[in-house]
């Protein structure tokens, strides 16, 4: 019988509290028999909502970003054993709102926490990237967080991580991006870059 829709959240936190909360959970072996829709959405900003309601306590929505999921279709779901919900996810559906910098040059390390408190180390493992809008032209920050779940790099965040980009020769080309991870994440071309200032 299939759980009705005002009790599908509070049946996703009991079976989330069944098991460690805090770490994220194995979503991407778990392939449940009911599958559904839940009203609920992720802010480009950051912010959770349920029924059109904004969930406030940071404990809930860290609890249920344990079992975000995102498939290669592109849509977003929360995955416990049981069932499969999806849900909205305006952007991405976390936001990297602190940058720590250790190192320098090839041997810089980028650290991002974001808005649920997670670190992650950008590298191989955690690549940076940007997207262009292809209307508006302006760009979109992000960071692996883990399996296909980015952080979109928060607006403040993003300046500063521009502050320590440089240019870099990479297959014939002179590329401006940074270090991170022992990797170099090229954003565009340098010769973008200058006609643009």
């Amino acid at each position: 019988m299939a759980t009705p829709p005002d009790n599908r959240l509070k049946s996703i936190e009991r079976q989330i509290w069944a098991r460690d909360k805090r770490a994220p959970a194995p979503v991407e072996k778990w392939e449940p028999e009911f599958r559904g829709d839940i009203d609920m959405r992720i802010a480009r900003d950051g912010s959770w909502h349920y029924q059109g309601s904004p969930i406030n306590r940071i404990g809930m929505v860290q609890l249920f970003a344990t079992v975000l999921r995102r498939d290669p279709d592109g849509k977003f779901y929360l995955v416990t054993p049981v069932e499969k919900l999806g849900i909205t996810v305006d952007d991405a559906p976390f936001v990297a709102v602190e940058m720590q910098v250790e190192g320098d040059g090839t041997a810089q390390q980028l650290r991002f926490r974001t808005n649920l408190d997670d670190w992650v180390d950008a590298g191989p493992a955690h690549p940076l990237r940007i997207a262009i809008d292809p209307e508006t032209q302006e760009p979109s920050p992000y960071v692996h967080v883990r399996g296909n779940l980015e952080a979109l790099i928060a607006r403040p965040v993003f300046y500063d991580l521009v502050a320590l980009c440089s240019d870099h020769e990479e297959d014939g080309k002179t590329r401006f991006g940074t270090w991170s991870g022992g990797q170099f994440f090229a954003f565009s071309d340098s010769a973008d870059v200058r006609g643009d200032m």
